[in-house]
């Protein structure tokens, strides 16, 4: 089931209806039900898949609690880490992998004959699968009782809201949330609806209005030139913010009218003057989980320079690889790590240039100069991420470099000629300025005209420039 789906709007409200009017011992099952509901509508017999999964890793966290002897209780890890990347390789990977060792073995003229599956990729594995994990390796380590309740574990692994694109919650801020009762709290129900309309704002109006220009041009890199290439570029960047960051806020807002908290996934990452910044900003749930399940147990940086920069290229090569079973997400992901390894290598050499131009004394034009080399550091690699195929982004990039030089002036009469796309654009900025100041603007926003004024912008908005095609979240496929 799609957020930004008619089928959706009618679900939620009898959801919420129905879970409060619940005596409080009947809402989990109740809302395990609604949560599988949600998923079946989408393909029934995946259901199964979830599961299983969810068989498994009750099991082995049931039984990692219960043991004392080391052995078992990594073998146990061991088994519920084998299911799900195991699961996740043949759905996600298997035909990625075996496509690229057919090229490797057709360029040496060396027959190869296994075949491809048949498999569509289950909507949300990537966010299940490493919830699951999350919570098997946490009992694991002692930082996670394990969960008796065999309902309220598959609630955990199935909670509607985010369950298809996250945030990835970790079971030791969701799980307890599911013992408490929670009552139907008028504020806090305002609070979550104004978070949801906001999602639904930058999803609908922004993202999958600037989808159609940037679509059509991504779709024939050939046919278009580079001041369109350019443009797009541009636009996909706030079009995969908006998309991914309003499906977030539509997830953490209706969590909240039910009484659940989820984390923030996104905290203006365009405004991040580095890239470590800006993957402290950006999709905040798996970096982190990528720093907690794999980057320090690789060691972090407590270890020699050159294996810090190894342990950092690795975990963005593999973050890349997460999102997709394509070489333009392999590269995407290489591009990033690349650039963190080079700022510390550079580290010394930038600090000693900056006092040699005396840079301190203009922190401000220090900070723009540094948010905007990031951003288009960030824009260069989203052309990989966005790219159909490696043909594609190394395409676009000849053709956009090429043009670039003498591209200003037509690109501004492009860029005026798009002024509804603008619009939006400025909306979109103009509202993050409202998020960086919320808390010093408080008394001002808690005037119920206030907030009533910019509900129904934001609702009004949606209706008026809505693109309503039922446009799929472009993190659905990972």
């Amino acid at each position: 089931m799609l957020f930004n789906s008619l089928h959706f709007v009618l679900f939620f409200p009898l959801v919420v209806a129905a879970y409060f009017l619940l005596p409080f011992k009947y809402r989990w099952a109740f809302l395990l039900g609604a949560s599988y509901y949600f998923y079946m509508c989408w393909k029934p017999e995946y259901v199964l898949l979830l599961l299983f999964s969810t068989l498994i890793d009750y099991y082995a966290g049931v039984q990692i609690g219960k043991s004392a002897n080391p052995r078992k209780r990594k073998l146990l890890l061991c088994l519920s880490l084998g299911t799900n990347l195991g699961t996740l390789f043949l759905f996600k990977y298997f035909n990625f992998l075996n496509a690229s060792m057919r090229a490797c073995f057709d360029h040496f003229n060396i027959f190869y004959n296994v075949p491809m599956f048949e498999l569509l990729l289950p909507v949300g594995i990537s966010f299940y699968t490493f919830q699951t994990m999350s919570y098997v390796i946490d009992v694991y380590r002692g930082e996670q009782q394990a969960e008796k309740h065999l309902g309220l574990f598959a609630l955990y692994v199935t909670f509607f809201p985010q369950l298809v694109a996250g945030p990835i919650e970790r079971s030791t801020a969701l799980m307890p949330q599911f013992y408490e009762r929670h009552s139907f709290d008028w504020h806090r129900t305002l609070d979550g609806l104004k978070i949801m309309l906001w999602g639904f704002f930058k999803k609908i109006v922004i993202a999958d209005r600037l989808a159609g220009y940037v679509n059509q041009v991504y779709n024939d890199p050939a046919g278009a030139d580079g001041i369109n290439l350019l443009m797009a570029t541009y636009f996909f960047a706030f079009q995969i913010y908006c998309d991914f960051s309003g499906y977030s806020d539509i997830a953490v807002g209706a969590a909240k009218v039910l009484g659940y908290r989820l984390m923030s996934n996104f905290e203006r990452p365009y405004l991040a003057q580095s890239i470590a910044e800006f993957w402290k900003r950006w999709h905040i749930s798996l970096s982190t989980w990528f720093k907690d399940y794999l980057y320090i147990p690789l060691g972090g940086k407590r270890v020699a320079k050159w294996r810090w920069c190894f342990n950092l290229f690795l975990v963005f090569l593999v973050s890349g690889l997460w999102h997709g079973a394509n070489w333009t997400f392999v590269v995407w992901g290489a591009l990033h790590g690349f650039y963190l390894v080079f700022s510390i290598l550079t580290g010394n050499l930038r600090d000693k240039l900056k006092h040699a131009l005396a840079l301190d004394r203009l922190p401000s034009l220090v900070k723009i100069f540094r948010v905007a080399i990031t951003f288009h550091l960030v824009l260069l690699a989203w052309i990989f991420f966005r790219a159909n195929h490696m043909s594609d982004a190394l395409l676009i990039i000849e053709k956009v470099f090429h043009a670039f030089s003498g591209a200003v002036l037509p690109a501004m009469a492009k860029l005026i000629a798009m002024h509804d796309l603008l619009f939006l654009l400025a909306l979109l900025a103009l509202m993050n300025f409202y998020e960086r100041f919320q808390s010093s603007l408080r008394t001002f926003l808690q005037n119920r005209l206030v907030a009533v004024a910019l509900a129904s912008v934001l609702f009004w908005g949606i209706v008026v420039w809505g693109a309503f095609n039922n446009q799929q979240f472009i993190y659905f496929q990972f």
